[in-house]
């Protein structure tokens, strides 16, 4: 008769094997290491006060458990642990010297009425928003920067591009305004991602919450969090927090990396309608001649890198089952965290550059005479003017444009005789415009005042736009101000209740 073994009976291993010790859990243990020892103590901290207050551990056991707590912070110096495998992570090293100074018992009381599950997205989201509020404020600082220089360049002519091919002037600060306006959205497209940060899991425990009579809203306002997150499963299951958070990255430097890459285009020789000073410039090695402004080009790859490990993020999470899962957890997180330093490079570079960069008018001009991109407001005076449709118009000035590059002219100087005859084809009369009037209608001065409506380049609808980007950067700064106000008196009253349990005043 054949005998079937159960192989578990003969599994003589002894955890960890170690490869995954080296493969798994000693990387796990160095992120926590290097991300995380602060978000573990304030939640051992805050958990202990609120177990302390719900009558959940008496006065006796917190204290003890606090002094054990405050020896552990400063007898060991985490960040020259090496991982040995004794333990399973980070969070059982904490237990083990709590056992190790209060007993099994009395250690293994922290732990009611939570889980590795709440605490590890609690972790998450603590390191999360403070690198937030750190990218916040540096994009912040870079609106500032831009709202500045596009109120001293309001006058400043540029040459607008469409399709790669000069289409219009306006000015350098008509274009740094539309740049500004989006990166206030991505502002709040990331600070809407906060407040879903903002919701605190302590308290779900595993996935269902506790029969303990915890108080979820005392740990959430200890640990500095603006409310809890309603449904514990979601609390461990839901990662619309890490989403949310790298798709607004995502977004903010795919829109950034549109500027950097104009500002590539508008200092080659060829074009040259954007100066770089020399502090932001470096000479081959081979060719003195040349002035490479390669800060831009670092903006660009750094933009591009933030871009990509954002996504990787999103890329990460995507079909994943609803619950709670590794896939979303320690090196994930350590990993994201890399687009946050790259986008700080980015935010602080590109907020020294823009200050610093100047337009070439000269060359602007040179760029404008020869390209007949104010023929537009030819058309639009001959209707005003002449009383001619659109269309008509349109015709005329396009064969005045023709004419006026076919001899590389200057369209104020050198078009009106073009005019003259394109309009009597066109119209079958004399216009009455003469030939001082017609240098003015095509001067790209000219065709910037006119444009005075709603968002419009002219000085008056420029100033009432930036104005409008200041309040919403005022507003955002308050918000931020208020945010960091709340959490400050949160990390103080922590600190307060745990002395108390010590028996400190």
């Amino acid at each position: 008769m054949a005998v079937t073994r159960d192989p578990r009976r003969d599994d003589k291993s002894v955890f960890p094997d170690p490869v995954y010790k080296e493969t798994v859990l000693r990387p796990l243990f160095d992120g926590a290491k290097t991300y995380h020892v602060d978000g573990f103590r304030r939640i051992d901290r805050a958990h202990l006060v609120m177990l302390a207050e719900t009558g959940i551990l008496d006065r006796s056991q917190a204290t003890a458990i606090a002094h054990a707590l405050e020896a552990i912070d400063a007898e060991i110096d985490v960040s020259t642990l090496t991982y040995t495998g004794e333990v399973e992570d980070f969070f059982f090293l904490i237990e083990k010297e709590l056992k190790r100074r209060l007993g099994p018992d009395l250690a293994g009381r922290l732990h009611t009425a939570r889980s590795r599950n709440d605490i590890d997205h609690t972790l998450f989201k603590l390191g999360l928003k403070e690198r937030v509020d750190e990218l916040l404020a540096k994009a912040r600082r870079l609106t500032n920067a831009l709202i500045q220089v596009a109120a001293r360049e309001e006058g400043t002519l540029i040459v607008a591009y469409t399709h790669g091919q000069p289409a219009q002037p306006t000015t350098f600060g008509h274009y740094l305004g539309a740049v500004t306006e989006v990166l206030l959205r991505d502002i709040q497209r990331l600070a809407a991602a906060r407040e879903i940060v903002d919701q605190s899991p302590m308290g779900a425990a595993a996935i269902t919450t506790s029969g303990f009579p915890i108080d979820r809203d005392r740990m959430a306002e200890l640990l500095g969090f603006a409310k809890p997150l309603q449904n514990s499963y979601s609390c461990i299951a839901a990662v619309d927090y890490v989403t949310s958070v790298y798709g607004a990255i995502e977004l903010m430097f795919l829109h950034l990396g549109r500027p950097i890459q104009d500002l590539q285009f508008w200092t080659s020789f060829e074009v040259g309608q954007v100066y770089v000073p020399n502090a932001f410039v470096q000479i081959s090695s081979i060719m003195p001649q040349k002035r490479n402004p390669v800060p831009i080009e670092h903006l660009r790859h750094l933009a591009s890198q933030t871009f990509g490990r954002a996504r990787t993020m999103l890329d990460v999470m995507h079909n994943t089952p609803f619950t709670d899962m590794n896939d979303s957890e320690g090196e994930t997180q350590g990993m994201g965290y890399e687009a946050f330093i790259s986008a700080g490079r980015v935010l602080d570079l590109l907020t020294a550059l823009v200050a610093e960069i100047r337009i070439d008018e000269a060359r602007v001009r040179d760029n404008i005479r020869r390209s007949c991109i104010t023929v537009t407001e030819l058309a639009d005076s001959l209707v005003r003017r002449e009383g001619l449709s659109f269309r008509e118009a349109h015709e005329i000035a396009a064969a005045v444009a023709r004419a006026v590059v076919a001899m590389q002219g200057d369209l104020a100087s050198d078009g009106y005789a073009a005019f003259v005859s394109a309009f009597e084809r066109a119209a079958g009369r004399t216009a009455t415009i003469d030939e001082a009037a017609f240098a003015e209608m095509v001067s790209p001065d000219h065709f910037v005042a006119v444009r005075n409506r709603l968002g419009g380049p002219a000085p008056e609808a420029l100033r009432a736009a930036l104005n409008v980007c200041r309040r919403h950067l005022a507003a955002l700064e308050e918000q931020a101000s208020a945010i960091a106000g709340r959490e400050a008196a949160a990390s103080a009253e922590l600190q307060t209740q745990f002395r108390a349990l010590m028996g400190e005043a």
